[in-house]
């Protein structure tokens, strides 16, 4: 279906540098023309005085782009004239209007449900389409192509925290079909993402699976060894009730000479520099770096007084997401921030690479989860970290325990490697698509009418890590069309 469209017969300018030509009977219109906007001032607030009423708030548009009733919604109160103005309707959009980052800034939802109480929250911009003029569906994939959503982006002011105007967001230009035509593609659109969310579903789904799998080859292996035969002997502890006889169970201020975080204030960032890793650019598998933030060399010197990362350090997570370590193999300077531990291996009675291997291990990682405080700042202080315990097996068999899982578990970093790949090369196919729809860059109007009647909404994407990691040379790429054709199935 996908391989079969074409460009449509005739095309003009459109007159937008970044749209160029378009369909001879479309138009292209500022949003000021095609939606009624409003900015909502709907705080989450409890007045005595006040209506009960639920909001939809920023972050359920910015998970989800479809706003239906299985979301659960803020509990709030609201004056009548609120309750008036931002009452949402099925059809509205919503966007996201202030952000700490612009590129989270315009990211839209498309209204499903009503209710006399569901309105919109604060942080956020209603577009209310005019009736006959453009469609719900489509205005959401317009939002969502790159031509559109750069616009608010650039439209997007502030230093610390970013927001649009409201003069900006109507002033944002979408291509704009006759209305019937909106329908048809929006229906199109829609089609197709149900197929990749299908898909992507089934491989995070694999994902799942084939990290349980190494979870437990990794696990059988730090906490009973290599020999299925060994005799085990009763330890006293709750995490690991029985070790090998020959075992010891440490602390890990016992296996450990320190144990140092970063600095705990958030310095000058640089577009450039020494690199200044923080939580979540530390993943047990691999480096997430893309993200990576950098520091002055005058600010590295500053942070190397407290502690120098080196190779065969382990990098423990300790603030955000906690509980994740890796070995440093990196092979470059860098700093860390405070929510990173620095831990200094004592080589005499653990390697690194068996250390970070069995803090990963379901066990110890439900100990430093036990140990970290704080709802919404939360840390995995220095001193209660230490308090972890783990199984310790003579050095000459951890060295042997690491070479095997090396080896067993290539094979499940190749297999997720591509799987993610695949996810990867899906979403870049699914965001080209709706671009080359919503400009005209490509005709759906036959496809969308011989397309079957389809109820409910969108199946939504399980919560699972699929960052492409370090791909295998050995994946190969994805056709878009028979992975699609494959979800049918």
């Amino acid at each position: 279906m996908i391989r079969d469209l074409k460009p449509y017969p005739e095309y003009r300018d459109s007159g937008v540098e970044w749209l160029g030509g378009i369909p001879a009977h479309w138009e292209v219109r500022r949003q000021r023309g095609c939606v009624r906007v409003l900015v909502s001032n709907t705080d989450k607030r409890v007045e005595v005085d006040e209506i009960p009423v639920r909001l939809c708030n920023y972050t359920d548009v910015y998970r989800n782009d479809r706003i239906t009733g299985r979301l659960g919604f803020l509990r709030a109160t609201a004056t009548p004239e609120e309750v008036e103005r931002f009452r949402l309707r099925v059809g509205d959009v919503i966007i996201t209007k202030d952000s700490e980052s612009w590129t989270d800034i315009g990211v839209p939802a498309l209204v499903e449900c009503e209710a006399p109480d569901l309105l919109c929250g604060y942080h956020l911009a209603l577009l209310r389409p005019r009736h006959g003029v453009v469609y719900g569906g489509f205005l959401l994939r317009a939002i969502q192509s790159p031509g559109v959503a750069c616009q608010y982006h650039i439209g997007a002011n502030g230093v610390t925290r970013y927001g649009l105007s409201l003069g900006a967001i109507k002033d944002v230009l979408i291509p704009v079909p006759r209305f019937l035509e909106q329908i048809g593609i929006a229906r199109f659109i829609d089609h197709v993402d149900r197929r990749i969310r299908r898909y992507i579903r089934s491989k995070q789904k694999l994902i799942a699976l084939l990290n349980e799998q190494k979870q437990a080859i990794v696990h059988r292996a730090v906490t009973r060894g290599l020999d299925p035969h060994v005799r085990l002997r009763p330890s006293g502890n709750v995490w690991f009730p029985e070790l090998p006889r020959h075992w010891s169970l440490l602390s890990l201020r016992r296996v450990i000479h320190t144990a140092v975080d970063g600095p705990h204030y958030s310095p000058s960032y640089l577009d450039s520099g020494i690199p200044f890793l923080s939580a979540r650019n530390i993943k047990a598998d691999r480096w997430s770096l893309e993200d990576v933030k950098f520091v002055s060399e005058e600010d590295y010197r500053q942070f190397c007084k407290r502690v120098v990362p080196e190779p065969g350090d382990v990098l423990y997570t300790k603030g955000g997401t906690t509980g994740v370590a890796r070995v440093v193999d990196l092979g470059y300077r860098f700093q860390v921030w405070v929510h990173v531990a620095v831990l200094k291996v004592n080589r005499r009675r653990v390697t690194s690479e068996f250390l970070a291997a069995t803090l990963n291990t379901p066990r110890c990682y439900e100990q430093s989860q036990l140990f970290t405080r704080g709802a919404t700042n939360q840390d995995l202080g220095l001193a209660r970290m230490k308090d972890i315990v783990l199984p310790v097996p003579p050095v000459s068999e951890q060295e042997a325990i690491v070479r095997f899982l090396g080896d067993m578990t290539a094979g499940f970093g190749r297999a997720i490697n591509a799987a993610q790949r695949e996810i990867s090369l899906l979403r870049e196919y699914r965001t080209r698509l709706i671009a080359d729809v919503v400009t005209g860059k490509l005709d759906v109007r036959e496809a969308a009418a011989h397309l079957p009647e389809e109820t409910g909404e969108p199946e939504p994407l399980d919560d699972i890590d699929t960052s492409p990691g370090d791909i295998s040379d050995e994946t190969q790429a994805t056709d878009p069309d028979a992975a699609l054709e494959e979800a049918e199935a």
